[in-house]
């Protein structure tokens, strides 16, 4: 079976495609979002998801959340006393997304359509197919984002002529994609994003506002995480509410704060003007004004704040559509992706296709009119909103006569200087000596529909043929480091699917407990004695009824605490 999957940076869906459309899998806790988040417990076993977002506040030092941030980067991430890899974290995720597929169908999975932000460079999408590796499945087909959520909502199935623009703003990553639908063929015209900017940015904003207004000290871990989670929920809150109060039970004591959404909007500017700057370059690559579109399209979990849709509504002076679920569109589309890869006659006359995202280059030098030469330039080979795939060539020369090395750096963004974008390889071509004048060399990029690039260079002289594996590229694994991460993930103790769902109400059940005082405090752990006592039984009946009345005790006591 091919799935499709969102891995998003705060929570992340699987979606299988039907004869009835995308279907979204739920996962033990009977829920389609499934916490981006992993833990390890004190007996040094693997949590994913719920139970893990609940460790990760009450013992921040062992879970980690908004590893997708760090994909293609460099260094681990510690939780207690293992380190991680970003990949192999996400890979963790995708295991427990694959388990909850397979525990429903019965069926094997085999392969899957992930989805990457649109702007997502190129070690990122490396990164995200390593992910998928090390999780046992095959990824040859990764989706923009915003493409993802186009064909969630049908826009293939539009009017010829018609454009859209799809504007996704997740927890970590913002993505803009302009489509247009022509004889059965989506064509995404252009692409911008900010791989930076999402709702945790505007959390962080709230953080840092009370804080300052309730006069407190840098909360230490565990304060922090309980000040996080509380800030998250009032977050939420403010979508549907003009004013909250949070009650913030911390170690210094209980203390209370209360925000409006107009301030939240006010404290948001600088974050709401970084999203106009993508929003208008993509606009502009596409050659097209705001009044050319024909619908706009929000997804992502953060495109509920108001202040978000106001925002869109003042750009384009529409409403934007909003029908499918914004948390949910991305996988619903990966999953159309999933059917169309593997070629359901639902799809025999539809044709997507994408763009690069970047300009990508070679660093160059360039000799002055006084004969100096100027090192560190950057001459572009693919320029940026190129449909894909694509392949292009430029021909370069030596600096020297007699020069027997080529080094060509690769790069990726849209800077004069080689210093401000991003280093993607280095190709190492061997010359004959030879005056520069007679010594051409052709470069060809080709950039695939996965958002992966290769790069081949040809010395024309006698034929030499040089090609550049941007795999090795320093912030990823060399094929021995993935087989020993492999091996690393083989031999982790993973909590079963089927402990999950009271692994996770422990776990939030623990959460109260660090949140409450007196009387609620011994309320929550007789009820937490009360759960593991017949968890002891392994009676599979009176745990699942057990399970419930745990859950409703918690919420109750949840209610209280406020």
């Amino acid at each position: 079976m091919i799935i499709g999957i969102d891995l998003g940076t705060t929570h992340s869906l699987v979606a299988r495609w039907t004869e009835r459309g995308s279907e979204l899998i739920a996962n033990s806790l009977d829920e389609v979002l499934t916490p981006s988040v992993v833990a390890v417990d004190a007996a040094g076993r693997v949590l994913v998801g719920a139970a893990a977002r609940e460790r990760l506040l009450t013992d921040p030092a062992s879970a980690s959340a908004a590893f997708k941030r760090l994909m293609g980067s460099e260094g681990d991430i510690r939780l207690g006393s293992r380190s991680f890899r970003p990949e192999q974290l996400s890979a963790l995720v995708l295991r427990s997304l694959i388990a909850d597929v397979e525990a429903t169908t019965g069926e094997s999975v085999v392969e899957a359509v992930i989805s990457v932000p649109a702007y997502f460079g190129d070690a990122q999408r490396h990164a995200t197919r390593l992910a998928g590796e090390l999780a046992g499945i095959k990824v040859e087909r990764l989706i923009n984002e915003p493409t993802a959520a186009a064909l969630a909502y049908g826009l293939q199935q539009g009017t010829d002529g018609s454009r859209f623009l799809v504007f996704d703003l997740g927890g970590g990553t913002f993505d803009v994609s302009i489509l247009e639908l022509y004889d059965g063929v989506m064509e995404v015209h252009a692409s911008a994003g900010d791989n930076y900017l999402g709702g945790e940015d505007f959390l962080d904003l709230l953080e840092v506002a009370c804080i300052q207004d309730l006069s407190l000290d840098a909360p230490g871990p565990g304060d922090r995480a309980q000040l996080r989670a509380r800030l998250e929920r009032a977050k939420h809150k403010l979508t549907v509410e003009e004013q909250v109060q949070v009650e913030l039970q911390l170690y210094s004591g209980v203390r209370q704060w209360s925000i409006s959404e107009a301030r939240f909007a006010s404290l948001a500017q600088g974050l709401l003007g970084r999203l106009r700057i993508p929003v208008e370059r993509a606009l502009r690559d596409a050659r097209l004004s705001a009044a050319d579109l024909d619908e706009i399209v929000l997804v992502g979990g953060a495109t509920r704040m108001p202040m978000v849709a106001r925002l869109v509504a003042r750009l384009f002076g529409r409403l934007p559509l909003r029908h499918v679920h914004p948390d949910q569109a991305i996988a619903m589309g990966a999953a159309v992706m999933a059917g169309m890869k593997a070629r359901d006659v639902a799809f025999d006359e539809i044709v997507v296709t994408d763009v690069c995202p970047y300009t990508l280059g070679v660093e160059v030098c360039e000799e002055t009119s006084a004969g100096r030469l100027v090192d560190g330039l950057y001459s572009p080979i693919i320029e940026r909103n190129c449909v894909v795939p694509v392949s292009r060539v430029q021909r370069y020369f030596p600096i020297q006569n007699g020069q027997r090395l080529m080094r060509l750096g690769v790069y990726q963004g849209e800077s004069p200087s080689v210093l401000n974008n991003v280093y993607l390889g280095v190709l190492e071509v061997p010359l004959s000596p030879r005056p520069r004048a007679e010594n051409p060399v052709d470069v060809r990029f080709t950039y695939d529909v996965n958002g992966l690039l290769e790069v081949d260079a040809t010395v024309l002289a006698d034929k030499r043929h040089v090609r550049l594996l941007i795999e090795r590229n320093s912030s990823l694994l060399s094929p021995e480091m993935v087989a020993a991460r492999l091996e690393e993930l083989r031999h982790l103790k993973v909590h079963p699917r089927e402990d999950q769902a009271n692994l996770a109400l422990l776990g939030r059940a623990e959460r109260l407990y660090a949140e409450a005082l007196g009387e609620l405090r011994a309320a929550v752990q007789a009820a937490m004695v009360a759960f593991r006592a017949v968890l002891d039984g392994q009676d599979p009946r009176l745990i699942a009824q057990a399970r419930t009345e745990f859950a409703e005790e918690l919420e109750a006591l949840e209610m209280r605490l406020g």
